[in-house]
């Protein structure tokens, strides 16, 4: 059965697109069938840093003029992506029914994918809970910086309280290096399973570094433009890992529950 992991974070800025067209591109290096669906409806950018310039959305197929598998667009190292699409009203104030369907939508895929990508919007929309409570898997991108912390406490906490979420992995971002990572990981789980009855697991560190701001700029992520880097390297550590996480079994709607 497919794996549906769903990237997000407390705040923007942190990386956490990028974070998620990485991990993709690098399950796909390591030869897995992987989806990647931009959910961070009306301000999608994933299709930026992957150099794709999508003709179709998932505001086409919620108004039925595509099916789910003719809005994806092909990407680099054979991965494919499903836009949430840019700049598109009609896609930032969707209802749990429409969300409903897409879930549908991409559960119909399942037999062709080993692994969904889901990019969530920051923060603790009504979007990013709905699909954070579907997937498999929850990492939560963080940086070290107190207002990282205080956001990705808070939405933690809104997924623990709302939608009784207990595991997560988390990714500490832009790092010195891998041990300030690691601490900052722990302070950070200190500080939540203090307030909240939650499992935080370390993922693994990205170090903060100015190639992984030029493949932005040249819409050609690390995992595809440098794959034998330092860079490339942790992302496949991270895939790894998160290749071996423990699922969530809490009780919810999940992608791919019983759809062949």
């Amino acid at each position: 059965m497919a794996t549906s992991i769903a990237v997000t974070s407390g705040k923007g800025g942190v990386g956490k697109t990028n974070t998620a067209v990485n991990l993709a591109t690098t399950l796909c290096r390591l030869g897995k069938r992987v989806i990647l669906f931009d959910a961070d409806f009306g301000l999608a950018n994933a299709h930026v840093l992957l150099g794709t310039n999508p003709k179709t959305t998932t505001a086409d197929f919620l108004a039925g003029k595509a099916s789910m598998a003719e809005t994806m667009t092909p990407a680099p190292l054979g991965l494919n992506f499903i836009s949430g699409g840019s700049g598109l009203i009609e896609l930032l104030n969707l209802d749990n029914q429409a969300r409903y369907r897409m879930l549908a939508g991409l559960s119909s895929l399942q037999s062709e994918i080993d692994y969904l990508i889901v990019d969530c919007p920051a923060g603790a929309s009504d979007s990013t809970l709905f699909f954070v409570n579907a997937a498999d898997i929850a990492l939560v991108v963080l940086v070290a910086e107190p207002t990282s912390f205080l956001d990705a406490y808070a939405l933690l906490k809104a997924a623990y309280l709302e939608k009784n979420i207990t595991e997560f992995s988390i990714m500490v971002n832009m790092a010195e290096n891998s041990k300030t990572a690691e601490a900052n990981f722990k302070k950070f789980r200190d500080i939540a399973m203090r307030f909240l009855d939650v499992k935080l697991h370390y993922a693994g560190m990205i170090p903060q570094s100015t190639a992984i701001r030029q493949s932005i700029i040249q819409r050609k992520p690390i995992s595809v433009s440098q794959p034998k880097s330092t860079l490339a390297e942790n992302y496949e550590s991270l895939a790894r890992h998160l290749m071996k996480a423990q699922k969530s079994t809490h009780d919810a709607v999940k992608f791919f529950d019983g759809t062949s």
